[in-house]
């Protein structure tokens, strides 16, 4: 199995000549308000024969990108819709309707639950979104290899329970760009992380016992986001500094084969 980072959060996933993306996006407006087409993003190499998201937050779920990269009928794996009214889930409403509208094989998952998808084996795990909105996190194995991918989650308990039932990985994808989030809808505005920090990144890596932790969901050039989203300077240098040699860093682009 070997895994590439297509920024952001975005990875693509390739074994047994079959592939699958997580949190693929090609369109991140929503969210960074000097974002130009192309920039900080990659497409998957090639047809993709399933998708797996970690939430419905626009810049996690880009229906219009899964539609051209996906073969027909292709699987969309998904959360759960949120509760409650318009308000509640306005973070959600837009790639909830985009999904529809595009008519993608969605599907919603629950925690815990396993698909077989060709030569992957998909495991939705417990995750917490700063925003309050459902979210699971991903453990994607095949070829004998187990990653881990973390969407932006928050620090949370769950992690000793996934070790205990899939650790080791092999690697695990975390957020590390450490967001304090005000936003209009969740007044008054948390000092607390929304996403995990590098140092937080570390800790969930180290219990999951991870051989590497690779940092996803944060742009080295830190482009300018929406109002009220402020994030660490440098997760890479941070991860380094708290991981040591367990951290490593990937490339928009790049390429990591777990084989070797």
């Amino acid at each position: 199995m070997r895994v590439r980072r297509l920024g952001w959060a975005g990875l693509e996933i390739e074994a047994g000549g079959k592939r699958l993306v997580i949190d693929y996006v090609r369109d991140i407006s929503p969210l960074f308000t000097g974002w130009k087409p192309g920039e900080w993003l990659a497409a998957p190499t090639g047809k993709v024969d399933a998708a797996l998201v970690t939430h419905l937050h626009r810049d996690h779920t880009d229906a219009p990108a899964l539609a051209e990269a996906l073969v027909p009928g292709a699987p969309v794996l998904r959360p759960a819709p949120g509760h409650g009214d318009d308000v509640d889930n306005l973070t959600t409403l837009l790639a909830k309707s985009e999904l529809t509208g595009h008519r993608l094989a969605a599907t919603v998952v629950d925690a815990w639950s396993t698909r077989e998808i060709g030569p992957f084996r998909v495991t939705a795990v417990p995750a917490v979104d700063g925003l309050g909105d459902p979210q699971v996190n991903w453990v994607v194995e095949a070829d004998g290899q187990r990653v881990f991918h973390g969407g932006d989650t928050m620090f949370h308990g769950y992690w000793w329970l996934i070790a205990r039932r899939f650790s080791p990985f092999d690697t695990a994808f975390l957020p590390a760009n450490g967001p304090v989030v005000d936003a209009p809808h969740l007044q008054p505005p948390s000092p607390v992380l929304a996403a995990l920090d590098p140092r937080q990144a570390a800790a969930a890596a180290e219990i999951l016992d991870a051989r590497y932790v690779v940092p996803i969901h944060y742009e080295p050039e830190q482009p300018d986001k929406i109002a009220g989203y402020v994030e660490v300077d440098d997760p890479e240098a941070e991860l380094r500094k708290h991981a040591g040699p367990r951290a490593r860093v990937l490339a928009v682009g790049e390429w990591l084969d777990l084989t070797t």
